[in-house]
């Protein structure tokens, strides 16, 4: 489920700057962990800062973890801000509101009727995005319906059902036919009998098509979305109403216990998870939730298996590899360019900057991973990877060094190979694009500078957090003090005013008697 946000510049933009850390938002601990995230309707909510280099820490605050625009999810409390019950209770009624109209036990009663119905009553309405049982037609008789859903088109629910394109929210840009089938055959390849595809439908499709067609195939999948609609075409072992940015099952327990099972089947073996986030998304809270599911998987590992890692496919565009590597060091990223049906930029085959940066980050050997070489993509065996066929060895940096499918070109001033549009930078000391601003923001930690971490993981936060602190209460006293003096004034300037009443009262009285 790939999201750019406005395009391809802006994307990349936020992943330089993610890494980089000029400023924008964290997601921090609560100074409670014992105490729950509020619930959204899109389940708990996250903790966040906006942190601006040279500039203190703003008051934190709690949002939605997956809607980035207000008007999608307008969730906003301050972490220390104290709700009434009246307003808990109206909060309460708004989340139930805003949950599908039907639970999951209705959705695959619904299902197992609907595959029961003959071709001619077997109908979705593009409207609604909904299956049709024949007591539901008079309710959608002026709606746009789709007739004679046939068993496949049932199989390939993300051909029924329209993208959710909100770029902030859950865009869902699906995979194009090569890179579906290029992962399908991968995964076979690789000996797995098990996916779990995080925000990966068409995926998840693609891997029950094969094995319902092939009896040679024995893979299994499990989806994870956030997407609800995909509940009516799937039965509860099949399909989860996932968020991947706080790990929430929306239908609680069942659903969790359900992915356990999926995680812990065969003693764990066999099994890799394959994801595609929106691109707008923040990068750490991903990782929080890819731990937690790595946990779980881990939970049904003997002692002798401790040190196993849980295979992963991440899908993600080039640029957030630093930030991608902090979490997970053992990553590697792949040259495979991945491609989507409905994106313009995001195709295969085009060339230059206009390539589709998304690429697949694993824990998996790159040598052991075979990408097509009808495609271009060739076998280095300096680096031990398949690579791209522009992506040149560099002798002095002893690495095929290109990210983006371009000849990168060695800068011998900064000792290690750049995109070919960027020169180096004598005010900068460094190789930037040429229309850049000497004068933007520097590398490194918000708090120290350091460029070797990030201001989450500075040994002098805790420093930085009681000055900031007594800057807020600072601050606190003088408003507090600001706010006494203008209510003494008010009530000063009311007595004066009072006493020009009255005298100009008695003076009228005065001139008229």
């Amino acid at each position: 489920m790939a999201a750019p946000r406005d395009g391809f510049e802006a994307v990349e933009a936020e992943g330089n700057a993610g890494c980089r850390g000029s400023s924008g938002m964290e997601v921090v601990l609560p100074s409670d962990p014992a105490v729950p995230s509020p619930l959204c309707p899109h389940g708990p909510t996250l903790l966040f800062v906006k942190v601006i280099q040279g500039k203190e820490e703003t008051r934190r605050f709690y949002a939605c973890s997956a809607c980035r625009d207000r008007k999608d999810c307008n969730f906003f409390q301050w972490e220390d801000e104290k709700l009434s019950g009246a307003r808990l209770a109206a909060r309460e009624a708004h989340n139930r509101r805003c949950q599908p109209p039907l639970s999951r036990r209705q959705c695959v009663e619904r299902y197992l009727k609907i595959i029961e119905l003959p071709l001619t009553q077997r109908k979705f309405c593009q409207r609604c995005q909904q299956l049709l049982l024949p007591d539901d037609w008079g309710q959608h008789s002026e709606h746009q319906v789709l007739g004679d859903v046939s068993i496949t088109q049932l199989r390939r629910p993300s051909q029924l059902l329209y993208p959710l394109e909100n770029k902030k929210t859950n865009a869902q840009y699906l995979f194009a036919d090569r890179s579906c089938q290029f992962l399908v055959d991968l995964l076979s390849a690789l000996g797995f009998r098990r996916v779990l595809c995080v925000g990966t439908p068409r995926l998840h499709e693609l891997i029950r098509l094969t094995a319902s067609d092939d009896k040679k195939s024995n893979i299994k999948s499990l989806l994870l979305d956030i997407d609800f609609r995909y509940s009516q075409f799937y039965m509860e072992d099949s399909f989860c109403h996932y968020n991947m940015f706080n790990h929430h099952f929306f239908d609680g327990k069942t659903a969790l216990e359900v992915c356990r099972a999926f995680l812990q089947e065969d003693k764990g073996e066999g099994i890799i998870m394959v994801t595609d986030p929106p691109f707008g998304g923040l990068v750490e809270p991903l990782a929080i939730t890819f731990k937690k599911l790595i946990a779980m998987w881990k939970e049904g590992q003997s002692q002798d298996d401790s040190h196993k890692e849980l295979p992963i496919f991440w899908i993600f565009p080039y640029f957030f590899e630093s930030r991608i590597c902090q979490f997970f060091p053992s990553f590697r990223m792949l040259d495979y360019q991945v491609d989507y049906d409905n994106h313009a930029l995001y195709k295969h085959g085009k060339t230059g900057r206009k390539q589709s940066p998304v690429r697949i980050f694993t824990n998996i050997p790159p040598n052991k991973i075979i990408l097509p070489t009808e495609e271009g993509y060739r076998f280095c065996s300096l680096c031990q990877r398949y690579v791209s066929l522009e992506n040149q060895h560099c002798e002095h940096c002893n690495s095929c060094t290109s990210k983006d499918g371009r000849k990168w070109n060695h800068c011998f001033l900064c000792k290690k190979c750049v995109k070919p549009s960027w020169i180096h930078c004598s005010i900068c000391n460094h190789c930037a694009v040429p229309d850049h601003s000497c004068e933007g923001p520097k590398d490194g930690c918000f708090i120290c500078g350091e460029l070797d971490h990030k201001r989450s993981t500075c040994p002098n936060i805790a420093t930085s957090k009681r000055a900031n602190k007594a800057v807020r209460k600072q601050k606190q006293r003088k408003s507090s003090k600001m706010k006494m003096e203008t209510t003494k004034g008010q009530s000063m300037n009311h007595t004066s005013a009072t006493r020009r009443k009255k005298r100009r009262e008695r003076a009228h009285q005065y001139l008229g008697s």
